[in-house]
C-alpha cells in the first residue's frame, strides 16, 4: 500500500497551557509577601519606638549634668526631648500640631493627676514667654516630672505590644 492511501489522521497537538490556576508556588508567593511587609512595618515600628526611649533617656541623663547656671538650656531641652518622644510615640499628625494648654493636657493623659497643667509641668508650655531664669528646684522637679513620663510611655509602649 503506498503511504499517501493510508487512511491516517492528523497529529492532534495538546491545548496550550492556561494561566488559570497559578502553582503553588505562586499561591504561596501570594500569601508570604503580605505577611512579611506586615511584619517589616511591625519590625520597623518597634524598632522606632524602643530607639526613641533609649535616646530620650540618653539625653535625660546628659540634661540632668548640666550646670545649676544652664537651666534656660535644661529647659530647652527638655521641651524639645518630650516633643520628640510624643511625636515619636503617638500619631504625629495629633503630637506635633499640639501647643500650650492642649499640649500639656495631652501629656497629663499618661501619667496620674495633671502635673503638667497645674504643676511644674507648665514650664514647658510657657518656657518661650518667661523672662525669668526657672530656679533649680523647678529644674529638679521639672526632670523628675520627664522622667516620669518617660517612664510611663514606655511601660505604656509594652503592654501595647504584649496585648
Amino acid at each position: 500500500m503506498q503511504p499517501t492511501q493510508l487512511p491516517l489522521k492528523d497529529i492532534h497537538l495538546p491545548d496550550s497551557i492556561g494561566w488559570w490556576p497559578p502553582a503553588i508556588g505562586w499561591w504561596l508567593l501570594a500569601i508570604s509577601v503580605p505577611i512579611v511587609l506586615v511584619f517589616l512595618y511591625w519590625l520597623y515600628k518597634h524598632l522606632t519606638r524602643k530607639t526613641a526611649f533609649k535616646t530620650a533617656k540618653k539625653t535625660l541623663a546628659m540634661i540632668k549634668h548640666y550646670g545649676a547656671e544652664e537651666n534656660d538650656k535644661k529647659l530647652r531641652e527638655l521641651s524639645i526631648l518630650i516633643r520628640r518622644v510624643a511625636i515619636s510615640t503617638s500619631p504625629r499628625a495629633h503630637a506635633a500640631s499640639l501647643t500650650g494648654r492642649e499640649w500639656l493636657a495631652f501629656l497629663d493623659q499618661s501619667v496620674t493627676g495633671s502635673p503638667f497643667s497645674q504643676g511644674c509641668g507648665q514650664l514647658l508650655a510657657e518656657a518661650a514667654y518667661r523672662k525669668n531664669t526657672p530656679t533649680e528646684l523647678e529644674i529638679i522637679q521639672l526632670i523628675s516630672l520627664c522622667e516620669n513620663w518617660l517612664n510611663a510611655q514606655t511601660q505604656y509602649s509594652k503592654r501595647k505590644h504584649k496585648s
